[in-house]
């Protein structure tokens, strides 16, 4: 992905990357200590994509998001019993996003603006 203004099909791709963002006691305190901020992404998607991903969705007119880090880490299902029966839950991916000082993303002012 380029730092510039991504095309209608990458721009589509960037909007199916981030899935959610992961809120959890962890992640609030990741999000307090280290800037960073939690978010459950696709499987297959990359680290240069999800960082293009967050700044694309998250970068207003006058204010430009920065990225500094990505780290993915691949979350396993939990195994569940339903009686005898034995099941699993499905695997997902997590990224910590890193943001440059200074910057912030605030949820509650995202759904407001939209």
């Amino acid at each position: 992905m380029t730092t510039a203004t991504p095309n209608t099909r990458q721009q589509q791709r960037l909007m199916q990357v981030i899935l959610a963002p992961v809120i959890s006691e962890k992640s609030t305190y990741v999000a307090d200590k280290h800037n960073q901020i939690v978010f459950r992404v696709a499987q297959d998607a990359t680290k240069p994509e999800i960082k293009a991903a967050v700044e694309f969705m998250f970068s207003t007119k006058d204010n430009k998001l920065e990225v500094e880090s990505v780290k993915v880490v691949n979350v396993r299902g939990k195994e569940k019993r339903f009686g005898q029966t034995i099941g699993r839950r499905n695997h997902w991916k997590k990224a910590y996003v890193s943001l440059k000082p200074g910057q912030e993303i605030n949820f509650a002012d995202q759904v407001e603006a939209k």
